[in-house]
């Protein structure tokens, strides 16, 4: 059974992330053999306040 998990910062739409969990599915089922019903996805969306790179917060980019 593929576990994936996905860090992602929070902002996507309901659409974009039913979208982003069907292709990664297809493309682990393709490359792997395993049938989409084994395949579990977790999607961990982080606010922009509690993520950031080289020391700067993402919030404080959108400013």
């Amino acid at each position: 059974m593929p576990l994936v998990h996905i860090d992602l910062l929070a902002g996507r739409s309901e659409e974009q992330l039913r979208s982003l969990v069907k292709d990664v599915t297809a493309a682990i089922s393709k490359n792997t053999g395993a049938p989409a019903e084994h395949i579990h996805i977790v999607l961990n969306e982080m606010q922009h306040d509690r993520y950031s790179v080289a020391g700067v917060m993402k919030s404080d980019e959108e400013k």
